[in-house]
């Protein structure tokens, strides 16, 4: 139950963060920005879980998962730089 419910959670996460963070190098279609969202969730996690902020099988919370989204929309910005 606890990867369903960051998968859910992930997606509103990847939303708010491209809320947050809107720009023109930054992923355009919704999938791929849920999918953003979803990955920082699982890395806010476990990440959270090795520097000891949640216990074993604690899902992240929303200000760690929305950073954690921030920073691979930040990522995904670095490495598909747009075309001239």
């Amino acid at each position: 139950m606890g990867i369903i419910t960051t998968i859910i959670f992930g997606l509103v996460v990847g939303v708010i963060a491209k809320f947050l963070m809107p720009g023109k190098n930054e992923p355009q279609g919704f999938i791929l920005t849920a999918i953003l969202g979803i990955v920082g969730s699982f890395a806010a996690s476990y990440i959270g879980q090795a520097i000891g902020w949640y216990q074993e099988g604690q899902p992240a919370g929303w200000i760690a998962s929305i950073l954690g989204a921030i920073i691979l929309l930040v990522i995904y910005g670095m490495v598909f730089k747009p075309r001239a």
